[in-house]
Parts: structure tokens; C-alpha cells; sequence
């Protein structure tokens, strides 16, 4: 796979303090199998269908705590990037580091208060799959803040907005002809607990069935399962914390809302 053009969601991982409890639930629920962990603080691939989708890994000492799942973004110079979230309002958490031949990460906060990530491929040139069962689909940006998230995207990566004419505040960001990204307005069905975040979707073939295997297996059913234009959908935490959706993008109901562009 070509590495991605900047700004392109082509990564993402979570770190457990059950990691052993994480992979079952994983496996169980999107069908992942888990490779060896790596000498890089015992981070250890997903798989779908033998192509690499996501990862898990264990906190560091001292860093234990809730578990969410984090997306990175391709860019070209991580350094450079990191300037560029600093000076539009944005907080890098670690400067880039170098690991090995695979890439150079970096994790920061947008203004809003969502945590991401940067990925500067080398020889890991991120998903090797997405938008098939088990693999990464979707995400969007939960924020209480959505002014200065939605001017921040676009002054980092190559963003065009767009506002869906709907009752709902949301907002799609495009990169070139593609969409790339939501932002949704945290609203107050969203506890005052519940920080900014991004939400990750990944595919399955049958949203009830990845529900119900969830929810066995001591997930929480969040919202949904519901029908949209763009697949039936359900959000869920696993039993560590971590928030996502699944999606069966084969199963459509409506048509497409219409967007008004902004950017």
C-alpha cells in the first residue's frame, strides 16, 4: 500500500492495562487475530483477514488508566507538523520519536480537546486494510468546541469543510475529492465526565450480531443500533473503556443529506 496523502486517518491503537482481555474481546467481536508483540513496549499488531487494521499495547509504568482508542494521521515531517499544531491552538503532548525502520510517531491534543496522533511511515505504512470486516471504516471528532476544531483541522492538514444541512451540529472534512473525517458537537446527552474525543468505526457484516457479541462479552451498547445512508451503525464501550463503532456499511437506509461548504 502507497503511503497516504497528508492529513489521511491511516492508523490506530489503544492501550490496555488487560491487554490479554482486550485481544479476546477484539476477537471475538471484529474476528481480529493478534500477531507477536514487538520489542517496542510489547505493542502487538491486529489482524483482519491477515492484513494489519489497529493495535494494542500496555501502558507504561505509572501510566495506567482509562483506555481509548487513539487515531493517527499521515504526514510527511512530523516536525514540522508539530509546528503547525502549536501555533494553531493546539497541544503537542510528546515531541516525534523514532520507532525503528517502522515510522516516527507523535500524540497531541486539538484545541477542542480530542487526542491524536501523527504517523511518519517507513517501513509501517499504516492500514493495510480498511472499509472490510475487522478493518477501520470511519471516525469523527466528539467535541464541546467545535469553533475552534473546525478551525483547526484545516489549518493543519489539507482540509475543505462541509456542514451537513441537518438538525444535528456536524461537519465533514474532505481531502481532495475524498471525506476523511467527521466532527460531531458533544451535546449534553454526553455526561460532563466524558472528555473530547475521536471516534473510531470499524467494518462488520452484521452491526446486531457484532452488538449482541459485544454486549455478551461485557461491552456497552452506547446508542443504536440504527439505520443511516451511510450504514447501520451501533457506539459501544468495551469493558476496559474504550469507545467505538461498529458499521455495516452494506446495509443503507435514506438518502445522502445535503452539505453546504464552508472551506
Amino acid at each position: 500500500m502507497a503511503v497516504q496523502p497528508e492529513g489521511t486517518p491511516c492508523w490506530a491503537d489503544a492501550m490496555f492495562n488487560d491487554v490479554e482481555a482486550a485481544k479476546a474481546f477484539y476477537g471475538d467481536v471484529l474476528g481480529w487475530t493478534f500477531g507477536a508483540s514487538s520489542e517496542f513496549g510489547d505493542y502487538t499488531q491486529a489482524y483482519a483477514d491477515g492484513k494489519a487494521v489497529a493495535a494494542v499495547v500496555p501502558p507504561m509504568p505509572g501510566q495506567e488508566g482509562p483506555s481509548q482508542w487513539c487515531l493517527y494521521f499521515a504526514v510527511r515531517d512530523a516536525a514540522a507538523t508539530v509546528v503547525r499544531i502549536g501555533d494553531n491552538g493546539g497541544e503537542p503532548l510528546m515531541e516525534p520519536m523514532r520507532v525503528g525502520d517502522f515510522g516516527t510517531m507523535c500524540l497531541a491534543r486539538e484545541p477542542g480537546g480530542a487526542v491524536f496522533g501523527l504517523w511518519q511511515a517507513g517501513t509501517h505504512e499504516g492500514f493495510e486494510a480498511t472499509a472490510v470486516p475487522g478493518a477501520y471504516c470511519w471516525a469523527e471528532v466528539f467535541t464541546r468546541d467545535p469553533e475552534k476544531t473546525d478551525a483547526f483541522f484545516p489549518a493543519v492538514f489539507p482540509y475543505r469543510s462541509k456542514q451537513l444541512e441537518d438538525e444535528a451540529d456536524f461537519r465533514i472534512y474532505d481531502l481532495g475529492e475524498r471525506s476523511v473525517l467527521g466532527r460531531m458537537k458533544m451535546t449534553e446527552d454526553f455526561p460532563p465526565e466524558v472528555p473530547p474525543y475521536i471516534n473510531i468505526y470499524f467494518t462488520v457484516r452484521n452491526c446486531d450480531e457484532a452488538v449482541a457479541l459485544a454486549t455478551e462479552r461485557g461491552g456497552i451498547l452506547r446508542f443504536g443500533p440504527t439505520n443511516t445512508p451511510f450504514g447501520r451503525f451501533a457506539a459501544l464501550s468495551d469493558p476496559q473503556g474504550a469507545n467505538f463503532s461498529v458499521i455495516d456499511i452494506t446495509t443503507t437506509t435514506g438518502g445522502m443529506p445535503g452539505t453546504t461548504d464552508v472551506t
